[in-house]
């Protein structure tokens, strides 16, 4: 897998999460930028891009260039331009498919709130941006893509996000942590499916172990994971991207005890400390993970790995797993936006590992038949909000854990309209 940089959708300017840094770059932009408004006559509208039945004209890429231009969106403005067109029509195919209706108000709204970023009326606002080039009905079209998108995302996946009690507290909980140290560890994975007595019985015996060498020994002879080939050791990691049960388990640990036996899916687990720093770095906590998992079938043969370093290859981020998915069983690809707490502790273990948008193929599912290719799509960092009285705003937190999970379903759905799309440039 290349390493190449990555904008996590909640950033791209194709998001309406970036639009709410706006304000600044916006009254920047209008002053800043000097009018070079091309005279409609003079514009092309002959179609640059085709997107399945529908068209693009040279003059909307042109007005869009125009508009991020003003906004000071990063990046290059046309290619940026012609991205978030064709999502935008991508976007009505789909709306329309399923018969959403424009929303004159919600549209309205919509006009008024980014207007108001600005400290501005939306007539103002909207003569401004026509002082320099840009059409009103290009900011409507810009504006009301988003609106319907967000009216389907809801009607499509609400019924499946669930906010539970539980869920809140797991993300309360998450901010709680003991950032600001890092562990070195080394780890021991011993299955369980063919003689779950024997396995305990080897667990029991590896956890008494004290002597860093006589794990690492261990751990070659034992372990299912693919550290057994390094001695079972893992690099320096954050404390707090680790599950929060391993947490707590390793800050109760001296240098070179290992762990009593967790069970984890298929496993048992044991984590030997090697080392504990305290770091000056500022405390991170993590309300949601972002990750996909790809199923392949045939454990860790060499034909299943070969499939899994062939994906990787050609791969840069969980989106790009979508195209690779595509015509399969929809189960072969989950993903998924969970609290830490909620993540299952074998797949939390190795995304406490990862960057974003690396992967993993330590695990496997269905008693070692199937392999499990781990992506970390990205984490989201967050404080818990508190109310006007000091305590935690459950409400609050219940909207943003709503907004995230629908945020990813609507990442993942774009990816795979635009997958399965015919663009034509």
């Amino acid at each position: 897998m290349t390493n190449r940089p990555y904008i996590r959708p909640a950033q791209h300017p194709t998001s309406r999460h970036w639009l709410r840094g706006m304000t600044t770059a916006l009254l920047v932009g209008m002053t800043a930028v000097t009018s070079t408004a091309i005279p409609a006559a003079a514009q092309s509208f002959g179609p640059a891009i085709r997107v399945n039945d529908k068209v693009i004209t040279q003059y909307e890429i042109d007005q869009r260039v125009r508009l991020l231009q003003l906004l000071n969106a990063p990046g290059d403005p046309r290619a940026l331009a012609r991205d978030q067109l064709i999502e935008d029509r991508l976007k009505l195919g789909a709306t329309e498919q399923f018969g959403v209706k424009t929303d004159e108000a919600a549209i309205a709204d919509g006009i008024k709130e980014f207007a108001g970023r600005a400290n501005m009326e939306p007539d103002a606002f909207l003569a401004a941006i026509a002082r320099d080039g840009v059409s009103k009905q290009t900011f409507r079209d810009f504006i009301a893509a988003g609106v319907a998108w967000r009216t389907l995302i809801r009607g499509r996946y609400g019924n499946k996000v669930e906010i539970s009690e539980g869920d809140v507290d797991r993300a309360i909980a998450s901010q709680a942590n003991v950032g600001g140290v890092r562990v070195l560890i080394s780890e021991i994975f011993i299955p369980t499916a063919q003689d779950p007595a024997q396995a305990q019985a080897l667990a029991n015996q590896i956890s008494q172990i004290r002597s860093v060498s006589e794990f690492s020994s261990a751990a070659m002879k034992y372990s299912a994971a693919s550290t057994r080939d390094n001695g079972g050791k893992v690099d320096w990691m954050d404390i707090t991207s680790l599950p929060p049960t391993l947490q707590s388990v390793l800050m109760g640990l001296s240098t070179g005890q290992v762990s009593q036996p967790l069970p984890v899916d298929g496993a048992l687990a044991l984590f030997q400390l090697r080392g504990m720093q305290e770091t000056t770095a500022a405390k991170v906590s993590y309300s949601a993970i972002d990750y996909a998992i790809y199923y392949i079938d045939g454990g860790r043969t060499p034909e299943a790995l070969g499939r899994a370093k062939q994906i990787t290859d050609k791969i840069d981020t969980c989106d790009d797993l979508y195209a690779v998915a595509k015509g399969q069983p929809e189960q072969v690809l989950a993903r998924e936006t969970k609290a830490p707490g909620e993540i299952p502790q074998d797949i939390a273990i190795e995304l406490a590992k990862l960057d974003d948008n690396e992967t993993s193929v330590n695990l496997t599912a269905n008693n070692g038949q199937t392999l499990e290719l781990v992506m970390l799509c990205g984490r989201t960092p967050s404080n818990a909000p508190e109310t006007e009285d000091g305590k935690v705003n459950r409400a609050e937190i219940v909207t943003q854990l709503q907004n995230r999970r629908l945020a990813s379903y609507a990442d993942g759905y774009l990816a795979q309209l635009r997958a399965e799309a015919r663009i034509v440039e």
